[in-house]
């Protein structure tokens, strides 16, 4: 990004910066420094992007500059690695259907390793889904928030897998449970149970957020933070002594620790409990799902494990989750139940 300087002129923020030995100034709505810094800098990028070629991977590292605040950014920084030798040079008017078909087929034929025993596998298409998924969500913010792009590319992704429907029983709960853990993962493991969060939101979880006295988990980061599935939820006694021991020896703002230290991931220790368990297939989101499943086999209504859920709306709820419910389409069953029902003999229709 270029060099830049914000100022006043004549009573409004104005922003300035050179090109080529001559100095370039533009006039800012901003009415606060902090909203002329965030104006500028999108002055700035859009100088830069009409001063050469709009790449895929220009419009990439700025969306990710954008959130870098977010698990998100993380997240596509190790995306890149393959979705920019197949599209960080092209421009998004270049992105065909062929070229995303073409990206799909690679990844499928793209093995990836799993350990010392373990053959390699081919990359889901999960994982393919996500992939394009971002690069669908990079072009967009590009056309429609940024009027970077004129219009967001069509982004061909392969059909989105079913969700797995692995969920644990109340004895397969006390293996994890009790499975040998350091103390961060058992912790995290019983968050991830009794709130139904997400383990990122777990992992982001700070001490300010838990709040003893109401007994009250805020699992939203901030109000502009990440929010897709992040409630406020009570947390239940057994939570509660958990996190009361834990916050006795809290060394950081962090409510899932190690060794005085945020915890970034915790698949290596989590997938150890797993296995010392004797379970399988189980990860961290399975644990919410767990969650959401209990709460519908005991009757919770719809409305309820929604909120919990941090679902935004019902209808996602109940495509999952009305299936478990003990009284789910029971109506309807009774009115099918032909045999309760007085045969009309003679009838039109009798076959």
């Amino acid at each position: 990004m270029s060099d830049y300087r914000i100022g006043r002129l004549n009573g409004r923020f104005v922003v300035s910066w050179w090109v080529d030995g001559k100095r370039k100034r533009y006039r800012l709505d901003a009415l606060t420094a902090k909203d002329a810094e965030r104006e500028a800098i999108d002055v700035i990028r859009q100088e830069v992007v009409s001063a050469e070629p709009v790449t895929v991977k220009i419009l990439w590292d700025m969306y990710r500059e954008e959130k870098k605040e977010r698990r998100v950014a993380t997240a596509m920084k190790f995306e890149w690695k393959a979705i920019g030798p197949h599209f960080g040079h092209l421009r998004p008017d270049q992105i065909t259907t062929d070229i995303c078909r073409a990206y799909t087929a690679k990844r499928r034929a793209t093995m990836l390793p799993r350990g010392k025993d373990a053959p390699p596998r081919p990359v889901h298409d999960g994982t393919i889904w996500t992939e394009l998924g971002h690069l669908r969500t990079v072009m967009v913010w590009a056309a429609n928030r940024k009027h970077l792009i004129a219009k967001a590319p069509d982004i061909e992704r392969p059909q989105k897998p079913a969700a797995k429907d692995r969920w644990l029983t109340d004895a397969e709960i006390g293996k994890l449970l009790e499975a040998k853990a350091a103390p961060h993962i058992r912790l995290a493991i019983l968050l991830m149970l009794s709130t139904a969060a997400r383990v990122g939101a777990v992992l982001d979880l700070t001490w300010d957020r838990v709040d003893f006295e109401s007994g009250v988990i805020n699992l939203r980061a901030s109000t502009t933070g990440p929010r897709k599935g992040r409630a406020v939820v009570p947390m239940n006694a057994g939570l509660k002594a958990a996190l009361s021991a834990a916050k006795e020896a809290a060394l950081t703002d962090y409510v899932v620790e190690w060794a005085g230290e945020q915890v970034a991931s915790i698949k290596t220790g989590f997938n150890a409990a797993v296995k010392d368990a004797g379970l399988t297939g189980v990860s961290p989101h399975v644990l919410r799902h767990t969650a959401a499943v209990h709460l519908a086999v005991a009757g919770t209504p719809m409305s309820r494990i929604a909120q919990y859920l941090g679902h935004t709306s019902t209808a996602v709820t109940e495509r999952v989750y009305a299936r478990f419910a003990p009284e789910h389409l029971r109506e309807e069953a009774n009115i099918l139940d032909f045999t309760s029902k007085p045969r009309l003999v003679g009838t039109k229709g009798e076959g």
